[in-house]
């Protein structure tokens, strides 16, 4: 394996994971809507950028062409109906195509914890469902050629980058007290580093059947630990020591309240920080369901949250 393709290159995990792909002396061809946003990653050795619009099918199979296998990271936590389709389903049936027009055997797509690929309907929320829609189509993609298929699905996902620990910490260094919503809700969270390396690892592995054929492959990707989103947002403000580590009153509010919160936030200028949807999702608790394999099936010991943590939300000055 030579050169890999990655969708979504740009963003916090691709960006750990184009690092690790170019240490590992392989070269990444890496599409994006503006060469800019690629700024950061240009000095990596290998790597090609390409501007284009992965949603483009024609552009998306050319920059596919001589690849040896394509990671596709590309999801959005926030829109329509229309939107999450567009990213979670429509591109996976593209993917499929290109894949089988260009002869690539494999495919490393990050999905999510709480999809239910079997009965995507049932899942609480768009976000959920249109993920769910998105493996199916991928897994009969698989089935019906020779395409080695690995599926990724991460709990929330933190790092020294993260807009999550790193969101709850400003929030709590600019207001006294932190209203939430889904104060319950169990999370797993897991190291952005686990998650590139298993990425690449993915990569490096076959997961050929017994039979010689290409297998099917879904691990969940999680931490060790499992905490409430009260326990996170109460872990970010004392981390970053706010409030002398002490951090801020949290109030969890009752579903209705929750609700109207979100609502709000979605209608605020700006980038959505909560969505009616993101609540959904959280009935579903993102934590391990223990039927299927995870890190450490590639070898993987996933890290801890809280010294990894620590290092980084303390490095940042908060009120």
């Amino acid at each position: 394996m030579k050169s890999i393709l990655v969708l979504g290159g740009t963003g916090f995990v691709g960006t750990q994971v184009c690092e690790k792909l170019a240490q590992q002396g392989l070269c990444v061809v890496l599409p994006t809507r503006r060469s800019s946003n690629a700024r950061h990653l240009q000095h990596l050795p290998g790597l090609t950028v390409l501007e284009i619009d992965v949603h483009d099918e024609p552009a998306l199979s050319q920059a596919a062409a001589g690849q040896d296998a394509i990671v596709n990271l590309i999801a959005i936590l926030h829109g329509d109906t229309a939107a999450f389709d567009k990213a979670h389903v429509v591109l996976p049936q593209k993917l499929a195509r290109v894949c089988q027009a260009q002869a690539i055997g494999k495919l490393v797509h990050v999905s999510a914890l709480g999809v239910n690929d079997a009965q995507p309907g049932a899942a609480p929320s768009e976000y959920l469902r249109s993920k769910g829609r998105g493996e199916a189509v991928l897994q009969r993609a698989a089935a019906a050629s020779a395409l080695e298929l690995t599926i990724l699905r991460p709990s929330v996902i933190f790092g020294a980058k993260d807009q999550f620990l790193n969101l709850f910490a400003r929030l709590q260094s600019v207001f006294p007290v932190m209203p939430l919503a889904g104060a319950n809700a169990r999370f797993q969270p897991v190291w952005v580093d686990d998650v590139a390396t298993a990425i690449v690892r993915s990569l490096e592995r076959s997961i050929n059947s017994p039979s010689g054929a290409p297998a099917l492959r879904i691990l969940e990707a999680v931490g060790p630990d499992t905490y409430t989103l009260k326990e996170l947002v109460q872990m970010a403000a004392q981390l970053s020591s706010i409030n002398h580590g002490r951090g801020r009153p949290v109030i969890a509010l009752p579903d209705w309240m929750g609700r109207l919160q979100a609502l709000l936030m979605e209608k605020a200028p700006g980038p959505t920080l909560m969505s009616r949807d993101n609540l959904d999702s959280m009935k579903v608790d993102n934590v391990a369901t223990g039927t299927l394999p995870g890190l450490e099936a590639l070898g993987i010991t996933p890290a801890r949250l809280e010294p990894i943590a620590r290092e980084y939300l303390r490095k940042t000055p908060r009120a």
